[in-house]
């Protein structure tokens, strides 16, 4: 008989080297992978232009992060921490691999939500977003004030007419703009998506490895699972954390956005980010095993 038992997951404190052979690391890549090349043979992004991508990204590691002290780095040097051929990090090394997908229209957007989300000038009483007029006479807060206070460079027209098209916000019977809170996710084919699956996903990865290779871990990473459970009772927690999760981001929100006014600026970057997944099919000895394994971590 098989007992169901709730597992609570915690992230293990390393030591100071990385604890695992070449064999386990191996294991750990092939289970970290598996999404990101589904996604590549989704998108007709075959193993050939994978590699390629990987070989460059090899070199430019190894160049910018793994150099001695003192020296520069060789192309044999590199060559010999990357096991690609000497004449390949010759031809490579140098070609800078674009990371950039932040376009003008997807850090407008989110600016102008995150004043809208956090601003008491444009929250009601109840902290929510208030629906605003599209322009005031008298100078109160209004949605072309709100655009305004973010960019200069475009129309608060042009983006109320881009918004409405793309179901961000509604006009109330009053002729009010009413922000869809639930159009914070981007639809599959925006730019905003594809921009923010690479950041957040970059980030997590980032702090992940860098708790790997340090002792004590710098950073907070903690997560909760239980397997084996009902559809409903997933679907009920799923619910659940949803709400407090964005109730959390967007308090979040808050804080940063009064305590910037006054901060006299650096150049240290904050991120808090958070994921619910309710997934099906990983049961029987697949999910034991799995089970078992991050337990014992």
């Amino acid at each position: 008989m098989v007992f169901q038992r709730p597992s609570v997951f915690l992230m293990s404190k390393p030591r100071a080297k990385l604890p695992f052979s070449e064999e386990t690391l191996q294991a750990m890549l092939v289970r970290v992978l598996r999404p990101l090349v589904k996604l590549a043979l989704a998108s007709g992004f075959n193993f050939t232009a994978f590699s390629a991508i990987l070989r460059r990204l090899y070199i430019e590691v190894a160049e910018k992060e793994f150099a001695l002290p003192n020296k520069q780095q060789t192309d044999s040097r590199i060559s010999l921490l990357t096991g690609v051929h000497r004449k390949d990090v010759n031809r490579l090394r140098g070609q800078e691999i674009s990371t950039s997908l932040l376009t003008v229209g997807v850090s407008q957007t989110s600016r102008i939500l995150a004043r809208w989300l956090a601003d008491p000038l444009y929250c009601d009483a109840a902290d929510r977003p208030s629906a605003l007029p599209r322009n005031t006479s008298d100078g109160s807060p209004s949605f072309e004030s709100l655009v305004s206070d973010i960019t200069k460079d475009v129309h608060p027209r042009s983006i109320l007419d881009d918004w409405l098209d793309r179901g961000i916000v509604v006009l109330d019977e009053d002729g009010r703009v009413q922000l869809d809170l639930s159009s914070i996710v981007p639809n599959a084919g925006d730019d905003a998506r594809r921009h923010y699956f690479t950041r957040n996903l970059r980030d997590h990865v980032q702090a992940s490895v860098t708790n790997l290779m340090n002792d004590p871990p710098p950073y907070f990473e903690r997560a909760v699972h239980y397997d084996g459970i009902s559809a409903a009772l997933a679907a009920r927690l799923d619910a659940l954390a949803r709400e407090e999760a964005m109730a959390l981001l967007l308090k979040l929100n808050k804080v940063a956005h009064q305590a910037i006014k006054n901060d006299p600026g650096g150049n240290s970057r904050w991120i808090a980010g958070l994921y619910v997944m309710t997934e099906e099919g990983e049961t029987g000895l697949q999910a034991d095993a799995a089970s078992k394994t991050e337990a014992d971590e």
